[in-house]
Formats: C-alpha cells, structure tokens, sequence
C-alpha cells in the first residue's frame, strides 16, 4: 500500500481527535468523580480536571484548552445533575477564569513558564472567577471577598500538585508513539 502525504496529515487529525475526545471524557468522569468526594469549605476542590486541560494545552495549543476546559464542565454538571444550576455557574465562570490566566500566561510569558505556572495561575483565575459569580449571583454580598486569601493559598497549592501530576503526564504521553512527533509547547507556538 502506497501512503502519501495527504494520508498522513488526515491520520494525525484523526488521532488528535480521538485523544481529545478521551481527554474530554476523561476531564468530565474527574470533575464529576470529585463533586462527589467531601469538601471541608464549599467551593474546596483540587481541580484534577485541570490536569488533562494542561496536556491538551502542551500537545494541541490554547483552543484544545479551552474546548476541553469549558466542555467538561457542561458535560461534568450534566452528570451531576445541576446544569444551569449554581454549581454549574460557579464552575463555568471558575473555569472561564482558569483559562483567561492560562491563555495569558502561555502567550505572555511563551517559554519562561512551565507547567506548573500555567498549573497555579489557572488555578487562581478558578478561584477569582468563583468569587465574583458567588459575590454577584450566589451569596450576594461583598464580604465573599474577605475568603480570598484562604482561596489563594488553596489554589497555590492545588496548581502546584496539579501542575506537577500534567507535567508527569506529558512526559508520559510524549513516550507514546502517538506523540512521539510531539513536543511540549505549552499552548503556544508562533505558527497558530
């Protein structure tokens, strides 16, 4: 069997596909699998979905970030059962947040931030974002503001872990012959 060019570019997207959608999957089975787990504060979760966002950033680039960020969430309370719900705005707007500060890291600082920077600025951008729709819609009064501190020390905390676990992950998956091709760009490459 002869294999042209135009073969190969149309299996490579097909792959990117597929891994995206199990990154989806994936991403929602974990957001759904810790809305279940007890929390000490509302609001408390350490965001192992932002794990598969950080490697969908490193091997497909912002828009892969994004799809996947905001996706799971819909697909996350969907599951759940709160879609439209409370809980789903505090997460949609949490992860709008996530992916504002990760976007901006990765094009601002392009190579001078890792994995586990993206890690922690998403994180507070999850964290600032909750915030204001909890300040606005949810509890509606100002002095939601005054938890931010205890919110910020949470998120430097959980970016960091989730940061480390996707930067293990990706040196993981660059082993695997799907991404051997691949290498980590951190959602940015001059080319997009």
């Amino acid at each position: 069997m002869i294999s042209s060019v135009d073969d190969e570019q149309r299996l490579e997207q097909v792959r990117q596909r597929v891994f995206m959608s199990l990154f989806i999957a994936l991403a929602g089975g974990l957001h759904t699998f810790e809305s279940l787990l007890p929390n000490p504060l509302p609001w408390f979760r350490i965001g192992l979905a932002n794990i598969l966002a950080l490697t969908a950033l490193s091997f497909y680039g912002l828009r892969a970030m994004w799809v996947l960020s905001l996706t799971r969430v819909f697909i996350g309370s969907l599951l759940i059962g709160n879609l439209f719900g409370p809980g789903f705005m505090l997460s949609f707007a949490g992860g709008l947040g996530a992916c504002l500060m990760m976007s901006v890291g990765a094009v601002l600082l392009r190579r001078g931030i890792g994995l586990v920077g993206l890690s922690v600025l998403g994180a507070t951008g999850h964290v600032c974002g909750q915030l204001l729709i909890a300040g606005l819609v949810v509890v509606q009064h100002q002095s939601i503001w005054l938890l931010l501190p205890v919110f910020l020390l949470f998120a430097l905390l959980s970016g960091v872990l989730n940061g480390l676990a996707a930067d293990f992950m990706v040196d993981y998956l660059l082993q695997h012959p799907a991404f051997s091709a691949c290498h980590k760009r951190f959602g940015f490459s001059p080319e997009r």
